[in-house]
Parts: C-alpha cells; sequence; structure tokens
C-alpha cells in the first residue's frame, strides 16, 4: 500500500542518555536520568514501573508527540521528529482508551491516518480499512457503527485496526488490556500475539496488568530510579533484587499470575 520499508539493523528503537524534565512554579521534576534502551526488532518489550515513572511519556517520545530534555532518541535510524507525513507510517500507536473520534462511523475511523496523506482514491482508503476491520476479528457489519454502540473490547479492536492502517513495522500499545473483562482481555492478547507473529511486529508495551505482561512479553524493562534498571525475560526481571520488583512480581497478584502462566 505505501512504501514504508526500512533499514535491515537489529534496533528498531535506540533510546541512549534520556532526560525528562518536567518545569512547573514548584521547580523542576526530573522522571528520566540519563535511561537507555534498546528495542530489538520482532520483539514484544514490556515497560513497566511504578506511577510517576514516565512509562507512558516514553512512549509519546519514541512517537515523537514530546521531546526529551536531554538525549537521543533514534526510531528505525532517525530521530522521531525527523518522521514526515509518510515516515510516520512506520509507526503504529494504540491509546489507552482507543482515543476514536466519537462523531465518526468505525470504518471512518480506521481509514483516517490514510485519508489524511490525500495520496490514494478513497475506494481504496475504503477497501484497506475494511481489511483492517476484519483482521482484529471484526465482520464489516460494524463499519458504520459509532464508537458509542461499541463495547470496550470492540473499541480496543477498531483503534488497533486504525494503528496497523499503514502497516507499521512497529506498534505502540499503552494498556492495551485496560478496563476489559478478563475474558474479553484474553480474546485481546490472544488476537495480539496472532498479529504479532503474522506481521512480524516490533511491539513496545506498557501495561499494568500482570497476565498481559506474562502472556505476551519477550522482554520486560523496569522502570524505577528515573532509568531502566533491569531488562530480560521475567526470569532475569524478577531475579533482580530491587524493592519495586519485589512488591510487583513478588506479591500476591504476581504469583498468581505466573502460576496461571505455568
Amino acid at each position: 500500500m505505501l512504501d514504508n520499508t526500512y533499514d535491515d539493523a537489529p534496533n528498531v528503537v535506540e533510546i541512549k542518555k534520556l532526560w525528562t524534565i518536567f518545569k512547573s512554579p514548584e521547580g523542576e521534576q526530573v522522571v528520566h536520568r540519563d535511561l537507555d534502551l534498546t528495542i530489538h526488532r520482532g520483539e514484544v518489550l514490556s515497560l513497566v514501573g511504578g506511577s510517576g515513572t514516565g512509562k507512558t511519556v516514553l512512549l509519546r517520545q519514541i512517537l515523537g508527540l514530546e521531546h526529551p530534555s536531554r538525549g537521543e532518541v533514534t526510531v528505525l535510524g532517525r530521530p522521531p521528529g525527523q518522521l514526515s507525513a509518510m515516515g510516520a507510517a512506520n509507526v503504529g500507536m494504540l491509546f489507552q482508551h482507543g482515543a476514536l473520534f466519537s462523531a465518526f462511523s468505525v470504518l471512518d475511523n480506521i481509514a483516517f491516518p490514510l485519508r489524511e496523506l490525500k495520496l490514494l482514491p478513497d475506494s481504496l482508503i475504503r477497501d484497506a480499512a475494511l481489511v483492517k476491520l476484519q483482521m482484529v476479528g471484526l465482520d464489516p457489519q460494524q463499519a458504520t457503527k459509532s464508537p458509542s454502540d461499541l463495547s470496550g473490547g470492540m473499541i480496543k479492536r477498531v483503534a488497533l485496526a486504525r494503528a496497523l492502517i499503514m502497516d507499521p513495522p512497529l506498534l505502540l500499545l499503552d494498556e492495551p488490556t485496560a478496563g476489559l473483562d478478563p475474558e474479553s482481555a484474553d480474546s485481546f492478547c490472544d488476537l495480539l500475539r496472532g498479529l504479532h507473529r503474522e506481521l512480524g511486529l516490533t511491539v513496545v508495551m506498557v501495561t499494568h496488568d500482570l497476565d498481559t505482561l506474562f502472556d505476551l512479553s519477550s522482554r520486560i524493562a523496569v522502570l524505577a530510579d528515573q532509568k531502566v534498571i533491569v531488562s530480560g525475560t521475567a526470569r532475569d526481571v524478577i531475579a533482580y533484587p530491587h524493592p519495586f520488583i519485589h512488591e510487583y512480581f513478588l506479591g500476591g497478584r504476581g504469583r498468581r499470575a505466573m502460576e496461571a502462566l505455568h
């Protein structure tokens, strides 16, 4: 559909010595300090951390919606701010609550990024949107509905279809299963796992849900003390001695999630 090819470097995202500083009348708040993180091609990397550790901020910096105070972020070999409208086709974003346009139909929400480019005839755009609608497990009869007519799980699927409309190699997910009941969350995880495998996606995910974390992640990066303190498999991360990791992974919820996984 669109030429969104990128080089064969093994690292899709590289973050080096990143600082994030928020200024207010009360002073400066340092969220990230000398943060380093590399995201490899084809993996599902999950970001976890306590409240205020800047997980979603980091996603927005990868997307280019926010800029670090200092340091370097490169996405597919270049700074996010240098992504043109065409280059933006390389990154898809699923926002936490879907962020669908309430005045648009399901199909128009999915088609929106392509229509903004003004490069394809509307008939092709509609066809592409219908393909993505079915790719996320919804039938064409849902195309004319408005977001207010959809369940929480369906909203997530429509938002995912929109994130994938330009076939991006990099997909960013902010709390993809938040607000879903356990059955809908499991179904959405199955969908994400299948799309990751079939499309060869690189995925960066922020999640608080331990079941989703263990179900989908090939690697976990833990944000604490203003940086990534450890990254690796679940086993690697749990073995790292840190109060947050002990509380998060080895508390009651963490133990139950690991037992369910095994």
